[in-house]
Order: structure tokens, then C-alpha cells, then sequence
């Protein structure tokens, strides 16, 4: 399997965000510059503004006050069609975005205006081509607070923006008592995709995105019924959210386990079934599962972060305590897998691990659904129905019970 063919299979942007489309022809090429597509993604985090072009765009941005206003000049492109619609993009219950605009500031440059809600933090960057989208310029805005001690995601997203992912999560101090008795399990659920990479989509159209986050909200609600339990989701609205960052968060609400869910695709149609991955240090269990980890790690380029440089450290103390947390995956993860038999077929009846990305918190055990192939044509009709999406929830939610009832150990250090 070539990572061309991995990258081709990948993503159609279509729908949640606002998307104008200019399907560029020559003389279009020629007449309005290269920009083919903007999109806007509202959510309460942060507000994303993309805009596609076939070159690489140079820009500089700056702000204006009275109103406050972000503004962006674009080099060497002319207005066209689709940057002219970019108004009828913003959509009112956007929290940070106004209204925006745009003119030809001189004969090489467009000039866009953001009329601001609220002051922002603007953040402002390029991505080069990925899985058939073009290069990108992008524009995340953040709010200003004063503190972010109400938002531990937005916290955390400025410390991944900075770069100081690292440095700002430490082992963190163990929650007292043992969980499920002294205290609630905490489970973070992580509804993969969202945002800008709207995961695989089926046949019919669906998008992993929004059937994954269905399927959470369902778990969340199973989760918050429980006395002893709490949930938390990595994200509860279509909002990109850096792999890294989903991590970061279960550590900082010191879960008890993390729970990744998703229902992707395959180059052949045919593919089928639910699967459960831990994570493997030591190379992936299967060709299905080495290649399903790097189409799931593809998240961040297709999303687009603009931070390359934060990772984990690789040190002794962290692989022996990662060790012991995958030995806990296998066995949350073989829970689960069982009781996701008894409501669809399986496509392998054991965990598979794999290196994925999403499943690195060194101290918390965790492990990736695959609920169903979306790209089969008749579980793509399943994952759509109200019926499987709980009845998915529920397998997992009875794997969470069977694992704490069968005596689990938390993480290693817990």
C-alpha cells in the first residue's frame, strides 16, 4: 500500500463549515488569481477561516480597532467569484467572526476584513498540499480571557500553539482514592476528526466526523447516568483538535481511561466489521492496523496545525511506564471488542495494535474503536441509524463496566 494511494482515499471537505467551491477552468485561472475554495469553521474554542489556492499564498496580516477588525493582505492574486462570496460564509452564530469582506487593495493584492465579535488572539499560517487539498492559508482565532482556567482545551491549545505542549503537562498527581469506590472513573471520550478533516467519508456521503461524534455524545450520556463514573469529550462540537492536544487533555482531567472512536475506510469496499487497537512501540500487529494508524495520524496534516516540533519525550522511565499501560489497554480494549462482537460483525477477534498517535498518553490506558468501515456500503447504512450509534455506545460503555468489575488496575502510576 503506497502513502499516494493512502493520501488519494482520504477526505472530501464537504458541508458542516460554510464552503464556496470555483471550479477553475483556464480562463478562470486567468481572470480571478488561484484561489478555488474558502471555508469557515465556527465553534466556541476557536473560529477557523481557510482559503485554498493551486500556488502557495503570501500574505501579511495586521489588526484595526473601532470596530476591531483583523485584516489580511493576500500577494500576487486577483478577486474572483469564490473570494467575493466569502461574506455570505459567516454565519451568525459564529462567537468571534462579524461579518467579513474583501476588495482588490491594488493590482496584486486582495485585501480581507474581519469585523470581530470579541477581541481575539489572530493566529495565521500556511499548509503545503495533503490528501488532494490544495495549499492552504489559514486563520484561527482564539478569545482573549484572562484566564483559562474554565477552558482547559482553549489553555491547552495556546500552550500546543506555542509550543509548549511539553512543558505544560507534567506527570500529573494522581486523583485520590481509588477510582469506581473512593471516587468516579473518569473517561475521556475522543470523537476523532472534526473541523477541516472531516475523517472518511462513505458512498452515501457520511462523514466520519459527525457519525463518531453522535456515537460520543450517546457514550457521554451512558457515562454521566452512572454514579460512580464521569465523562469528558476531547471535543463536543465539529472543531479540528491537534492529536496532541486530545491527549493532553485526558491527562489534565487525569482519566482513568481514553476512549478514541471512529469508523473509517478502506481502499477495498468489501472491508467490514468493528475492530479495538492499543497502542504498539514495537511496529504495528497487521498490515490492516499499520495502515489504518497512518491514515488516523494523518489527522493533524489534513486539519492542519502549524506546530511540527512538540512531541513526547523518549526516555527509559516513560517506555517502562508506557509498557505497563499498554498491558492495561489490551485488557480494556479486549472487554470492549467482546461486547462490540454481539452487535456487528468483527473484522479480527483480538485487539490489533498499532502506533497511533492519539493513543500516547503514557499513564492512562487507551484504546481505538473502529466502530464500522464506512466505505462498506451497507455498515455506512448502519453507522446512520440512531439504533446502531446506541447500540455502539452501549458496547462500549458495557466493556468500561467489565473492565473496572474485573478487578483493573488503573494506570501505573495511579
Amino acid at each position: 500500500m503506497t502513502d499516494s494511494t493512502s493520501l488519494n482515499r482520504r477526505r472530501l471537505l464537504q458541508g458542516a463549515g460554510a464552503v464556496l467551491l470555483l471550479s477553475v477552468s483556464r480562463a478562470g485561472m486567468a481572470a480571478g488569481g488561484h484561489v478555488v475554495a474558502i471555508r469557515i469553521w465556527p465553534s466556541s474554542t476557536y473560529s477557523r477561516l481557510t482559503i485554498e489556492s493551486n500556488i502557495p499564498l503570501k500574505y501579511k496580516q495586521f489588526a484595526l480597532s473601532n470596530p476591531d477588525r483583523v485584516v489580511i493582505d493576500i500577494e500576487n492574486i486577483q478577486l474572483n467569484r469564490t473570494l467575493n462570496g466569502v461574506g455570505n460564509l459567516v454565519r451568525q452564530d459564529d462567537p468571534y467572526i462579524k461579518n467579513a469582506r474583501v476588495g482588490q487593495f491594488d493590482a496584486s493584492t486582495v485585501r480581507l476584513v474581519l469585523e470581530l465579535k470579541q477581541n481575539v488572539s489572530p493566529k495565521t499560517f500556511t499548509l503545503a498540499p495533503v490528501a488532494g487539498i490544495k495549499n492552504r492559508l489559514v486563520l484561527d482565532l482564539y478569545p482573549i480571557k484572562q484566564s483559562h482556567d474554565d477552558d482547559p482545551l482553549l489553555a491547552l491549545l495556546e500552550d500546543y500553539n506555542q509550543g509548549e505542549l511539553e512543558r505544560s503537562q507534567p506527570a500529573a498527581a494522581p486523583l485520590p482514592g481509588k477510582a469506581g469506590k473512593d471516587r468516579p472513573i473518569v473517561i475521556m471520550i475522543d470523537p476523532g476528526h472534526g473541523g477541516e478533516d472531516s475523517g472518511a467519508v462513505g458512498k452515501h456521503k457520511t462523514r466520519e466526523k459527525d457519525v463518531v461524534l453522535k456515537i460520543g455524545r450517546r457514550l457521554k450520556a451512558l457515562i454521566d447516568k452512572h454514579p460512580n463514573m464521569r465523562a469528558y469529550m476531547t471535543r463536543n462540537e465539529d472543531v479540528f483538535i491537534p492529536l496532541k492536544v486530545r491527549v493532553a487533555k485526558a491527562r489534565k482531567q487525569r482519566a482513568d481511561l481514553f476512549v478514541s472512536i471512529h469508523a473509517d475506510a478502506f481502499t477495498s469496499r468489501a472491508a467490514r466489521g468493528s475492530s479495538v487497537f492499543a497502542l504498539s512501540t514495537k511496529g504495528a500487529t497487521s498490515t490492516a492496523a499499520r495502515y489504518l494508524a497512518q491514515t488516523q495520524n494523518e489527522s493533524d496534516l489534513i486539519g492542519g496545525v502549524s506546530m511540527s516540533g512538540d512531541r513526547y519525550l523518549d526516555h527509559t522511565m516513560f517506555d517502562m511506564v508506557q509498557s505497563l499501560t499498554i498491558n492495561d489497554s489490551l485488557k480494556f480494549g479486549k472487554e470492549v471488542l467482546s461486547r462490540m462482537g454481539k452487535v456487528n460483525h468483527l473484522h479480527k477477534r483480538s485487539v490489533d495494535q498499532a502506533g497511533f498517535a492519539v493513543l500516547k498518553a503514557p499513564d492512562i490506558p487507551s484504546i481505538l474503536v473502529e466502530t464500522a468501515f464506512i466505505s462498506n456500503i451497507e455498515e455506512e447504512r448502519k453507522l446512520r441509524t440512531a439504533h446502531f450509534q446506541q447500540q455502539v455506545a452501549e458496547s462500549i460503555f458495557a466493556g468500561i463496566k467489565a473492565y473496572f468489575a474485573n478487578g483493573a488496575s488503573l494506570s501505573p502510576h495511579k
